[in-house]
């Protein structure tokens, strides 16, 4: 298992790359580390070796309540001449090496991996299949290869002064992290410029959420376990690997038709460690997020993740999300109304929580069986006894107390019969993205998560936040 204080990008062999669309000499003041900047926590400087002036951020700044670099903020950039853990953010006066933090200069555009990178030109863009928060996904043709691949666009409009953070991260991470249940970044490549940077990926046909859209019949029995036997596996090692996803929905799930299943979109993920540390609670989309963090907890880990994936799990049973609420408050108020009020009797951190001074209804009865009756019963979807466990296990409230991926890819469920299905026989279905978009949901969750990304952007905290 990695350290928990390892950065990510120790893994990935990354090399550095500067783009200068100007002839101003760059700062030379110790080493360089951009981080995305807080108002009020910078102050102007000259620079020694430029005429140019830029913004020193205030490393020094004590007793205030820092919000974390990883905060999901779609404006944020970054410029990296090496990752660094964030304990060394402070350490200004060291004798070995000056740490010079910095707004990146407009003119200039830095990042990791793209020296070498081969022209977007080599692929032949055949259609778009998605779009999202964070770029565009084509379906394209390598034309070397003949390889068909997802070449995703990142959005980069809004960064007119480094690269995005949530791309850099995403990218990031899955250069560092390897497993068949995890989408693969094959290569970075650019367009005419820097500001067209594409990520090359594994073509996948489906995406899980729209594809249940769209089928006639649900997954059976079998299919469920196939699919949460992978899905485990790929928490598993990213959890791992310190690594908490902090977005799992169906959405961002993709499967083929070779019966394989894959987690994407990681912009949102974050490294993790013991101890813990103060991270946003405005993340995971509002129907898969743990309730901790819609009461407001800051020192979360990687159960906020299994949380998610009790969601996806009721999900793909029923083909309808479980929690459909409409704010944080709603959600927390369909949440309780399903699995019964908390109480520091089977969660003892709850009253420590910020959001617990609202006054919810009571309502003291768990009600998640009338959802799921056992098999016996089959006018609705049937869920056996051990398959119940496995389920509210997930969907425990206390996160200590909450089931892990290790854990949960030994339990019984998937030892009884029907068998988890072999993923060679998985059932195929026709792929709309092969001549058009890729099924996509523009509702009601869209429209949430838009605007809590846009609260974010401003500064704005959770409900509790």
């Amino acid at each position: 298992m990695a350290s928990p204080l390892q950065p990510l990008s120790s893994s990935s062999g990354m090399g550095t790359f500067h783009c200068h669309h100007s002839s101003a000499p760059y700062p030379k003041v110790g080493r360089e580390v951009v981080l995305s900047p807080e108002p009020g926590e910078y102050i102007k400087e000259k620079l020694e070796t430029t005429n140019e002036t830029s913004y020193v951020f205030d490393a020094l700044k004590e007793n205030e309540d820092v919000r974390d670099e990883s905060d999901l903020n779609i404006g944020e950039h970054m410029v990296l001449d090496k990752d660094i853990d964030e304990e060394e953010y402070c350490d200004v006066d060291s004798e070995e090496e000056e740490i010079v933090l910095v707004q990146a200069a407009p003119l200039v555009r830095t990042i990791n991996m793209l020296q070498g990178c081969r022209s977007v030109d080599e692929f032949e863009r055949l259609n778009k299949i998605n779009e999202g928060a964070y770029g565009v996904v084509y379906r394209a043709r390598d034309k070397k290869t003949g390889e068909i691949v997802a070449l995703k666009k990142l959005k980069l409009e809004k960064e007119r002064e480094g690269f995005p953070m949530t791309s850099l991260r995403e990218i990031n991470v899955l250069l560092s992290v390897h497993h068949p249940c995890v989408m693969e970044v094959k290569e970075v490549v650019v367009g005419s410029s820097f500001n067209d940077i594409f990520m090359v990926m594994e073509y996948m046909e489906h995406d899980l959420k729209g594809l249940m859209e769209t089928i006639r019949y649900p997954f059976s029995q079998s299919d469920v376990k196939c699919l949460m036997l992978q899905l485990f596996q790929g928490v598993m090692h990213l959890h791992d690997n310190w690594v908490i996803h902090r977005d799992l929905k169906t959405s961002n799930l993709l499967y083929n038709n070779r019966g394989k299943l894959k987690i994407c979109d990681f912009g949102l993920a974050r490294q993790c460690g013991s101890p813990l540390k103060t991270y946003t609670n405005m993340v995971v989309t509002l129907w898969y997020r743990a309730p901790e963090l819609l009461l407001g907890c800051k020192q979360y880990s990687t159960a906020v993740d299994m949380w998610s994936l009790g969601c996806i799990m009721a999900e793909i049973l029923t083909r309808e999300p479980l929690f459909k609420g409409v704010n944080e408050l709603d959600q927390l108020d369909k949440i309780f109304k399903v699995l019964g009020t908390p109480n520091k009797t089977i969660w003892p951190d709850f009253l420590k929580l910020p959001g617990v001074r609202i006054k919810f209804t009571k309502q003291p009865f768990n009600k998640l069986r009338e959802k799921f009756p056992p098999t016996a019963f089959v006018a609705k979807t049937p869920l056996s006894e051990e398959g119940f466990d496995l389920l509210s296990r997930l969907l425990t409230y206390d996160p200590q107390k909450r089931i892990t991926a290790e854990e949960a890819l030994q339990h019984k469920w998937f030892k009884e019969f029907p068998f988890p299905k072999m993923k060679e026989l998985m059932p195929t279905y026709l792929s709309r993205s092969d001549g058009g978009r890729r099924s996509s949901s523009i509702g009601p969750l869209v429209e949430l998560r838009k605007r809590e990304l846009c609260q974010a952007e401003v500064g704005v905290s959770g409900l509790f936040g």
